[in-house]
């Protein structure tokens, strides 16, 4: 017998993870969420969308928000994979 494959995380845990660490890293740098989207060169109200888990992010926006917070991309997925992707929360609790 091989080694059990672990259980893969969903889309939306996925998100709410790399919202978390987006909005954790954004306020570790002392960045509101216009500053942050001003940076980055996307609108304000997308960048709370990825917050709250609602946004699959593009690579090319990945690396925009990872340069106005002055990290690596690599950097950013770390920090994702740190937070819990298990405290997913639904639409009606945001």
């Amino acid at each position: 017998m091989g080694k059990p494959i672990a259980k893969l995380p969903t889309k939306e845990e996925v998100q709410v993870g790399f919202g978390d660490a987006v909005r954790a890293l954004r306020s570790d740098a002392e960045l509101t969420q216009e500053q942050l989207a001003a940076s980055s060169e996307m609108h304000v109200t997308y960048i709370g969308q990825i917050e709250r888990g609602l946004k699959n992010v593009s690579l090319f926006n990945l690396y925009r928000i990872a340069s106005a917070l002055e990290i690596s991309p690599a950097r950013l997925l770390e920090e994702a994979a740190r937070h819990p992707s298990g405290s997913v929360k639904h639409s009606a609790g945001r």
